[in-house]
């Protein structure tokens, strides 16, 4: 199950025995140790940046964005024609990656390798934020970095913002003036409480800059009462385990507005969303699958002004495209992600 729910479970490195006293588990994910160090049992190795991609042609490094937390990020800038390499202006795209806020990394394999092909077939730039994750960090530490990351990344459309450490990328090559945000499974649940949030007049972004579109890719949402086909008694379930994990002291617990947007406890309207488009992307063998439906129905009949999709693969599994990315469905998920972003 947990490798269907989770795209970061796919390559489980070795695990060094250890005689050290285990404190609590949440298998088959990680193990922490009573003298506080945690062992992660899945997830895909972390690869260096590529300059440029000998298969895509897209350039990518690792950029720091903030020491205090440490939030970092690998930027990806799609193959440019000569030509008009020097003044050409890309949609930016701010993506967080998924994991259950306790897996992977922005430095990863597989979001790398995923990355790599989306700034490549849709010509975006991409910024892949590398956010703190539980339990050394608990929520809400990832939904902030996410935020402050996508702050930084706005802050570069003003000519009078001075940053410490400016990235010529986005100033060169950047359109503020189509800004999105995207993530899978809790990247997608990331972009929806920054979307959030960024609709809200006292979190607005700097310098005016606007969230022009919005993807979620098989969201991670879940609540304590099933809905639609989901079966009952799922009390249990690794959807919950995960989120308890990553946010204990979460009000509401499992009903906590940022895991259960329709009807968690204090959910805010959905009309408030600080975006003008949004694609919601869900698998029809995925145990996520009701949840983003119930999402997409929710945000369309919130009053939210803006323009919202569905995107379904009825034949495939939760992030099948970051799985088998070679695949013919892959493809056509991607090419739908491209034919959104530009």
């Amino acid at each position: 199950m947990a490798s269907q729910t989770f795209p970061e479970v796919f390559i489980s490195p070795s695990v060094a025995s250890t005689d050290k006293e285990v404190a609590k588990e949440l298998l088959p994910l990680l193990r922490v140790y009573k003298d506080g160090s945690v062992e992660r049992l899945l997830g895909s190795p972390v690869v260096p940046p590529s300059s440029p991609d000998p298969e895509t042609g897209v350039s990518t490094k690792d950029i720091t964005i903030s020491t205090h937390p440490n939030i970092s990020a690998r930027i990806y800038l799609p193959n440019l024609p000569q030509t008009n390499a020097n003044d050409k202006k890309l949609p930016i795209l701010v993506y967080f990656h998924g994991g259950g806020f306790c897996l992977e990394s922005a430095f990863s394999f597989l979001d790398h390798r995923y990355l790599n092909r989306l700034a490549s077939e849709t010509g975006v730039l991409a910024v892949s934020v590398e956010y703190r994750l539980a339990p050394e960090s608990p929520l809400p530490a990832a939904y902030d970095d996410s935020w402050a990351a996508l702050q930084w990344v706005a802050n570069h459309s003003g000519l009078e913002q001075v940053l410490v450490q400016q990235e010529p990328w986005l100033v060169s090559h950047g359109d503020f003036g189509r800004l999105y945000i995207g993530g899978d499974s809790a990247g997608a649940n990331i972009v929806h409480n920054v979307a959030l949030r960024a609709g809200t007049e006292s979190e607005s972004l700097p310098c005016n800059v606007k969230i022009h579109g919005a993807f979620l890719a098989h969201p991670y949402f879940w609540g304590s009462k099933p809905i639609g086909s989901e079966p009952k008694g799922f009390e249990n379930a690794l959807e919950r385990l995960v989120w308890d994990f990553a946010y204990p002291s979460a009000s509401w617990g499992i009903d906590n507005l940022m895991i259960n947007p329709v009807s968690g406890g204090g959910a805010p309207s959905l009309a408030g969303l600080g975006c003008s488009r949004m694609l919601v992307c869900v698998a029809g063998k995925d145990r996520l699958r009701e949840r983003g439906v119930w999402y997409y129905e929710a945000v369309k009949e919130s009053g939210w002004k803006g323009e919202v999709e569905l995107f379904e693969v009825e034949e495939e599994d939760h992030a099948f495209h970051i799985y088998n990315i070679d695949s013919h469905n892959a493809n056509v998920m991607i090419k739908r992600l491209a034919s959104f972003l530009v």
